[in-house]
């Protein structure tokens, strides 16, 4: 058992596939450690950013003031320790940044870096888990696979992704096959037609590069596989891998391969792709949540009462999470009968024994029926600060339980 009451996704919830346009989701097997953990936790979001001299020193400060009001807020030594090891033993983000982390006695849950710079501090000791913050703007770095390529061969840059431990491989592949430029003379005598012996080495070459391309595909998973270098290597790259292949593959014009760019351009694309991605993404989902809503069908509901009963009916698909600011839920020992007031958990014969703040337990339990999660973002909204779209229309419209 993790937090009290949760378990895990109940047997037989059916869950959505994850497909490719989900970047701006978090998915809820990001969170699963949770489920399994015991609190109480404290949860801190702090700017982790190193652009100035006095970065380190700075960051020193802020862990005073975060170290102070957990303490306040009834923080236990051993809890404290963790959070203070985890900030100590990494170095500041170069740059802009932020960082997410929630932690218990016995270690670190949560260690979430996002590229923007964190506005305000946070720091919460509580019955559970805040993991609002990381579900913030571009805070998950999906798996990606970078190709630089050209007809010799390519440089390969897997990336597993924050959810992969954030670690990056890199390996080269040759082909082997030459010639791969056309001879300056239009014939050479004795040794049959020039052209078609390159064009037979780079066709071997970049087969090579697809094969090795595709294993990785199939054995890491990437969501998004970038394909760099001059334009036909690109296209001749991407002719060749299995459809399986080809659909993840994202052009960038930054350069030949062996041409001299600076690599921080290309990651620079690279992350400002994937940052807009998530935004897209995560835009796309509440425009769909908007358009159920106005649609009345019954595949999406708002606000407290209506989500709350969606949840314990398992029938929450995706949970998007706006400002609940210091609102309340009340439930018994067992979260999943979490309720807006005690008075629905009345009707339901249920003992209400606990309160919770909303944008604490409300994730918790999305977590527990495998619901993904998203950021409500800017120019949207849901009654109470929260909505869902659902897996399927109850029998009794979420929205007026």
């Amino acid at each position: 058992m993790g937090p009290e009451g949760l378990s895990g996704p109940r047997p037989g919830t059916p869950k959505r596939e994850p497909n490719q346009t989900d970047g701006g989701i978090m998915h809820s097997e990001r969170f699963q450690t949770l489920l399994t953990s015991q609190g109480p936790y404290g949860s801190i979001y702090f700017d982790d950013s190193h652009d100035t001299a006095d970065a380190a020193t700075a960051t020193e400060l802020k862990w005073r003031g975060l170290h102070d009001e957990l303490e306040r807020q009834g923080a236990g030594t051993d809890l404290l320790r963790r959070l203070e090891l985890a900030i100590t033993a990494q170095p500041p983000t170069v740059g802009r940044g932020s960082r997410v982390l929630v932690a218990n006695a016995e270690g670190v849950l949560v260690d979430q870096h996002l590229s923007a710079g964190a506005g305000t501090l946070h720091a919460r000791v509580s019955e559970l888990p805040y993991i609002v913050p990381a579900l913030d703007a571009d805070a998950e770095r999906p798996g990606h696979l970078v190709v630089v390529v050209d007809h010799s061969g390519a440089d390969l840059e897997f990336h597993q992704g924050q959810a992969g431990g954030g670690s990056v491989f890199t390996t080269t592949v040759e082909g082997g096959s030459f010639p791969v430029h056309k001879a300056g003379r239009a014939d050479t005598p004795g040794y049959g037609d020039p052209q078609q012996h390159t064009e037979e080495s780079r066709t071997k070459n970049i087969r090579t590069v697809a094969d090795r391309v595709t294993a990785i595909v199939d054995d890491e998973k990437p969501e998004v596989v970038f394909v760099v270098g001059e334009v036909r290597s690109r296209n001749d790259l991407v002719a060749a891998l299995p459809v399986r292949a080809a659909k993840l593959t994202v052009h960038l014009q930054v350069g030949a391969r062996n041409s001299g760019f600076d690599p921080k351009v290309l990651h620079d694309a690279v992350d400002g792709w994937l940052i807009q991605h998530h935004r897209d993404s995560t835009e796309a989902v509440a425009q769909d949540f908007s358009a159920e809503i106005h649609r009345g069908e019954g595949f999406a509901t708002q606000g407290l009462p209506g989500v709350c009963a969606a949840l314990r009916a398992g029938a929450v698909d995706t949970l998007l999470v706006g400002e609940m600011g210091s609102a309340t839920v009340v439930s018994s020992d067992d979260l999943d009968t979490v309720a807006p007031n005690p008075d629905v958990l009345s009707e339901l014969g249920v003992a209400p024994t606990r309160i919770l703040r909303a944008d604490e337990a409300l994730p918790m339990v999305a977590i527990s029926t495998g619901a993904d999660l998203v950021r409500m973002p800017d120019g949207y909204s849901a009654t109470d600060g929260v909505g869902a779209l659902l897996r399927y229309a109850p029998r009794q419209p979420a929205a007026i339980t």
